[in-house]
Order: C-alpha cells, then structure tokens, then sequence
C-alpha cells in the first residue's frame, strides 16, 4: 500500500508538540509596504491577506502587555552589506538606502509604537546578524508569537532560528502571508512537524488571555 505523507511523517515521530512557554513576546516580520503595495515587486496577494490577522494579533499582544518587537530590512546603497542574499534576490534592492522609502515604510496598521523595538537585518531570519537573541534573553523571554513576511523566507527562517536559540516558536497562521498559496502551505507544515507550533489566531489570542488572567511567575 502507499504511504501518505502524512503516515511517513507520524513513522518518523514528526508529530510531538511544543509547551508554550509562561513569558512570550511577540515578533512581527518584515511587515513593511513593499509586500502590500500594488506594484512593488515583492508584493504577494498572500501578504496582503495576512494583514488584518497580524493587526489583530498585534493588538492582542499590545492588550496582553507582552514585549513586541518588529523587524524591517536596509541596506547600504549598492547592497554591499546584503552579500550573497541581496544576489540572488534582486527585489530585495527597494529597501536600499534612499531608494524606495514608501515601500520600506511599516505598513499601515502594523507600525510600531514608542517602546517597541525594532531590529534592522539584512538577512532572512531575524537572529542573523542582529541584537534579537540577546535582547529577548534580557526580556526573559522563552516563547516568540511570529506574525509577518514571507511566509516561506524570512518568517521560516526566523523561526527555526527561535528555536535553535532556546524560544519556542508559535507561528500565527492568519498573521503570516507569502505569494502564493504552495509555498506558504510547504512552509507551515514543514515548521509545524520539525520546529514550532502553528496555531491559529483564536489560539493566539486564548494563549495571551489566560496569560492575563494568571498570577504573574515568581
């Protein structure tokens, strides 16, 4: 008989889950107008749609009074500090410096607000290069809620890198967004039997209010 994909995955114990952790922070991705934006050359219909999700889970996070961090992308002109990366993906060049500056904007919704860090990368994944770990080790931190963009590229890479730094990674399902349908799809169920757990937003939400109904952790 063949076997399923699903039935390979549950033979090779791709099936545990993740406690969710007592101190999360919530890390919006590359949540920025060159994904939204008619015209840019990174937009995605995807992206596009994960916007009210990732409002809404921002807005819950902010509720909760956990600590929020986004990211964005710059580059020097010329996209030396892109290396290799900035090659092989040339749309990335809207985001150097001077070049496109509505497009590097946070999209509307989704801006952060006095208090909430920012980290500026280069790179797919949020640890590369960046204060991120150190500074969600500080927070005390040891779970990352993940909203944002893409879906398959940097949010992958964020967090199966939550997850080799110690955070456990909850990935968002309504507030991630990628082009297209497949990619999102691969990614979401490749993270969920390898490195996080993906949950939905009602989840999410559940998860910050039984936080807030909770005596605070001595």
């Amino acid at each position: 008989m063949h076997e399923t994909l699903e039935e390979n995955y549950r033979r090779g114990g791709y099936t545990q889950h993740l406690e969710f952790g007592r101190r999360p922070a919530l890390l919006v991705v590359d949540f920025v107008n060159a994904y939204v934006l008619a015209g840019s050359p990174l937009h995605g219909a995807g992206c596009v749609a994960a916007l009210p999700g990732a409002a809404a889970l921002l807005a819950a996070a902010r509720a909760a009074g956990i600590p929020v961090l986004h990211t964005n992308v710059a580059y020097e002109p010329g996209g030396r500090d892109g290396g290799v990366f900035f090659r092989k993906v040339p749309a990335l060049a809207c985001f150097e410096a001077g070049r496109a500056p509505e497009l590097a904007r946070f999209a509307a919704g989704l801006e952060p607000r006095a208090g909430e860090s920012v980290i500026t990368k280069q790179y797919a994944s949020a640890f590369f290069g960046t204060a991120l770990a150190s500074t969600l080790t500080a927070l005390a931190v040891d779970t990352v809620l993940l909203a944002g963009v893409s879906t398959s590229g940097c949010v992958r890479a964020t967090a199966v890198d939550a997850c080799q730094h110690g955070f456990v990674p909850l990935v968002v399902r309504e507030a991630v967004g990628d082009r297209a349908a497949g990619p999102h799809e691969a990614a979401l169920f490749d993270l969920q039997a390898k490195y996080a757990e993906v949950i939905d937003l009602e989840a999410a939400r559940a998860y910050l209010a039984a936080l807030r109904a909770a005596p605070s952790p001595t």
